[in-house]
């Protein structure tokens, strides 16, 4: 806690290898479940909460049993479309078991350039915190263009951004 009375702000950010299992691309459920677990029990304790969550692209791969992830653009954007899908469920399955709400929140680059769009974003996240939801953010890989630079590169960078727009306390990769 903050000597204000305020809550800790924790943004933590999930990689896809620690998501899925290596050998299989399927979703580590065990490990998740244990974020979820731990995340959940922070909540409890009065930390705001924001998970930054790679793994769309690498679920929709295994979840079309492709042996690679896909190379052109808009077959990748269409595998992450198919994998966020998956990818919330579980999340939502998980944190509901644990009685704790999630809301997702998929961001593009755009959405944090552009000033009014990024003051809505911000007011977003204060109220979600406010109501005690843990955030789950991606990149919005369905429309995100990478040859315009909107694509934010990696969760890394997207992370840092949204421990920024949240002022967080703290950010765990």
């Amino acid at each position: 806690m903050h000597l204000d009375g305020m809550s800790q702000t924790l943004v933590i950010k999930i990689g896809t290898s620690s998501l899925t299992a290596p050998e299989t691309g399927l979703l580590a459920l065990s490990t998740i479940a244990s974020l979820v677990e731990t995340l959940s029990c922070l909540r409890r304790q009065g930390y705001r909460i924001v998970l930054v969550s790679s793994g769309a692209v690498g679920v929709g791969c295994a979840r079309l049993g492709l042996s690679e992830r896909p190379r052109s653009i808009s077959l990748k954007q269409a595998v992450a479309a198919v994998g966020q899908g998956r990818l919330i469920r579980v999340y939502d399955d998980l944190f509901s078991s644990m009685q704790q709400s999630i809301a997702q929140v998929l961001l593009t680059r755009s959405d944090l350039v552009n000033r009014s769009s990024y003051l809505n974003v911000e007011r977003t996240f204060q109220a979600l915190l406010e109501l005690g939801v843990i955030p789950i953010v991606n990149e919005n890989d369905t429309v995100a263009v990478d040859e315009l630079k909107l694509k934010f590169g990696d969760n890394d960078t997207l992370s840092a951004l949204v421990a920024s727009l949240v002022r967080a306390d703290w950010l765990f990769l």
